[in-house]
């Protein structure tokens, strides 16, 4: 804890998973925090962030939506050094992504760096972007770093599970890099992978769906987790502590401790957590897959340090999510029995390929027989 008074700052989305937990880590370290959420009225969204040490005296609660009119966020950053701009739609079952999803994304990032450039106070803004914009392609490569971006025409082809977040992150990072172009705003993308930790809500977080989805049976995410990559929530949190503080920060970082396949995810969770029903085997998954790996070179060079390890995360997580009863303390059996009963089918079409060959087998060995004796 800290006491030299910072600040003030301010961050969005700061009821949200990432938004909540950095909300804590900028009051720790002394910043004046704005925190903005969509009803200031809902303590169920407000609460647990009124909860938080220090929040008496360094926290205030604002009234900002994505989907409000240009200019909605002038008086929230009116006087603010700094921004973290955190909050994004987040709708997979949305029926309408480009209104919905895409449009807000796009135009909730360029109005914000309005506000920023119109205050004349913002030193530097943090926008919080996402592995979605840089690797979602079809072909995998064995690394990625800061210069590579997803195939859009591949992701709206597809259109794969989550397919409107990634297409809504890509373009709004891309048309804000098009607008510092051109104006005096310092501006920082940071690209988290998978987050998985420790968490303030009182919902099962988006990215908790897919990182547990190999204890859910929640097959959809499989390919999200198929080569996945993956950081801890709380490393999260001080890496953009770390970027808005770091005197030569800039451009795009890329924010990711720990990589793995499917399989060596379902392994380490087995061994873990002998009471959930892990799956071991998946159907048009190649048991030999190779890891994908984001590179946290360029960040880690700038001297930031990741403490976690992926089992800390998982651990974290679980122990979180069975506290606030979204996450059950053992899985039922019928995992486990759609896999025997895979693994049965295997042997019995196994058998049945032996009996017909032994059946072919006993018919030459007759018909032989036959022609021997007629002879």
């Amino acid at each position: 804890m800290e006491d030299e008074r910072k600040g003030p700052v301010v961050v969005t989305g700061a009821s949200g998973y990432v938004g909540s937990w950095l909300v804590m880590k900028l009051l720790q370290k002394g910043y004046e925090v704005r925190a903005t959420v969509r009803d200031p009225t809902n303590p169920k969204k407000v609460g647990p962030l009124l909860d938080l040490p220090r929040s008496n005296e360094l926290l205030s609660i604002w009234k900002a939506d994505l989907n409000d009119n240009e200019g909605s966020f002038d008086e929230v950053i009116c006087g603010c050094v700094g921004v973290f701009h955190v909050a994004t739609p987040m709708n997979f079952q949305s029926k309408d992504p480009e209104k919905e999803v895409i449009q807000p994304a796009i135009n909730g990032l360029l109005g914000i760096l309005r506000s920023c450039k119109r205050s004349g106070s913002v030193k530097r803004m943090i926008f919080t972007s996402s592995a979605g914009t840089v690797n979602v392609e079809e072909h995998q490569a064995p690394v990625y770093d800061e210069s590579s971006w997803s195939d859009l025409n591949f992701i709206t082809r597809v259109k794969m599970t989550g397919w409107m977040y990634f297409v809504s992150k890509t373009l709004a990072e891309k048309a804000a890099w098009e607008f510092v172009k051109e104006n005096d705003v310092d501006f920082i993308a940071i690209i988290p992978t998978l987050v998985v930790g420790s968490f303030m809500t009182d919902e099962m977080p988006p990215s908790l769906t897919t990182a547990f989805s190999l204890i859910t049976g929640n097959e959809a995410h499989y390919s999200i987790i198929k080569q996945a990559q993956f950081v801890h929530l709380d490393d999260l949190c001080d890496a953009h502590i770390f970027l808005f503080e770091h005197p030569d920060a800039n451009g795009r970082y890329i924010c990711s401790s720990h990589d793995s396949t499917i399989y060596d995810l379902a392994k380490m969770l087995k061994k873990r957590y002998a009471t959930y029903a892990i799956p071991q085997k998946f159907k048009d998954i190649d048991p030999n897959i190779k890891r994908v790996s984001f590179s946290s070179k360029k960040f880690m060079d700038l001297g930031f340090k990741y403490k976690y390890t992926i089992e800390d995360m998982f651990d974290d997580a679980i122990k979180t999510c069975r506290e606030k009863n979204l996450l059950p303390p053992n899985t039922e059996e019928p995992a486990l029995v759609a896999e025997k009963y895979e693994e049965v089918k295997e042997q019995v079409q196994l058998s049945e390929r032996r009996m017909r060959s032994l059946k072919i087998f006993f018919v030459i060995l007759l018909f032989i027989h036959v022609l021997y004796y007629a002879w």
